[in-house]
């Protein structure tokens, strides 16, 4: 049984959250975590990037760590206090780290398994002690998370979001075995249609730093690519602003360093016409974000960038890929399970949290449904926001 005696530490600069190394890294076998959004390097290139570059709002690391009662690291829940202004109202609100242009896709917190009661009574008991805030946050949690929240406080739900993850065979001819006739054929066609028009193709994984970040121009080139068709399925570019451009570097660097980023190639003649960022995180692939050559497109070179990918999980000997967020059929063909993510907010329990709590949910309803007065004012807060160019 989880002991019910937990001390916290908060942590409120980037070198408290360096000096986490250890803990980090008990945690991620004690959880398992295949995640990079996860890891020790993702929350500190993330707050070193965008903290605080709007003058408007005030923001913090507000990491909590909680040790049983031997001085084991059972969790760390990596909040960022933020505060802003509203027309005439201050919000103080608690988000995970992560809330960005869907560039962290699952804000979850590292949580021993079976201590997920006791993180959330201590967070929020700690909570109790901080100055003004609102609201907080909780993105995209666990489902065993998700159900500690229902048994200690009164969360809101919103939307849950829906993970995808393959599970791998030891070989690709068995994978391929198990598909159905209809992706076997577009799997055949993909790799005969370049062989008839005369074309040979060369499989390229960079996963050193220096070769990460010469791949990465590349990258940016195929994904803006991608975005610009419109003949296809919706992809926005992601990368658009500087800012973003600069983190995805630095963490694909960081992440480069302990050998956790394969940036997958498909190479015709000179050129790379498909790329794919994949992360390796323990025993598993978490493929991000994409790009190709819209030229080749008749080829479906994405298509055979992933199958090529999967070959090369599966040689790896890598247990999982996860396919990351939405259902698109691109992702549901391989036929992966779902593993679902959970969010809700919960608000102080003082009246002027619930008004704010309140003014906000009617503003940005407002906004989406393009009713005037209270998009308007949405808008005015929305000015107060970080800098993502």
């Amino acid at each position: 049984m989880p002991s019910a005696e937990l001390t916290t530490d908060v942590v409120t600069s980037l070198d408290g959250i360096r000096a986490l190394t250890t803990d980090y890294e008990h945690l991620y076998a004690l959880t398992a975590n295949t995640l990079p959004f996860a890891m020790q390097e993702w929350h500190l290139t993330w707050c070193a990037h965008f903290l605080n570059r709007n003058p408007k709002i005030r923001e913090e690391p507000l990491f909590y760590v909680l040790r049983n009662d031997v001085g084991e690291c059972v969790s760390i829940v990596p909040l960022i206090y933020s505060r802003r202004r509203f027309g005439m109202i201050d919000f103080a609100t608690v988000d995970l780290v992560g809330a960005d242009p869907a560039l962290t896709e699952i804000r979850t917190p590292l949580v021993a398994p079976g201590y997920e009661r006791l993180t959330v009574r201590a967070v929020h008991d700690n909570l109790a002690h901080v100055r003004d805030w609102h609201w907080i946050q909780w993105a995209s949690i666990s489902g065993p998370l998700a159900q500690a929240m229902a048994e200690e406080v009164a969360p809101q739900w919103q939307e849950i979001k829906e993970d995808f993850v393959l599970d791998l065979p030891a070989t690709w001819e068995e994978f391929r075995a198990g598909l159905k006739r209809n992706i076997r054929e577009s799997l055949r066609h993909c790799y005969n249609s370049l062989k008839r028009d005369g074309h040979r193709f060369e499989f390229v994984v960079a996963e050193t730093p220096a070769d990460v970040r010469a791949a990465l121009d590349r990258f940016l080139v195929l994904h803006t690519l991608r975005s610009n068709m419109t003949d296809a399925a919706a992809h926005p570019n992601r990368f658009v602003g500087a800012a973003l451009r600069a983190f995805l570097f630095d963490i694909c660097e960081n992440l480069a360093a302990r050998g956790s980023v394969r940036l997958f190639q498909l190479k015709i003649g000179d050129e790379i016409v498909a790329s794919r960022i994949g992360f390796v995180v323990r025993d598993s692939i978490y493929l991000y974000y994409s790009g190709f050559d819209p030229a080749w497109a008749r080829y479906s070179v994405m298509t055979t960038t992933i199958a090529e990918a999967f070959k090369y999980a599966m040689a790896q000997g890598l247990k999982t890929i996860n396919l990351s967020l939405t259902g698109d059929q691109s992702k549901l063909r391989w036929r992966p399970r779902m593993v679902p993510y959970h969010t809700a907010s919960v608000q102080r329990a003082r009246l002027s949290s619930r008004v704010a709590h309140w003014a906000y949910r009617e503003a940005h309803d407002a906004l989406s449904t393009n009713r005037s007065v209270q998009g308007r004012l949405l808008r005015s807060f929305v000015r107060a926001r970080r800098d993502w160019n």
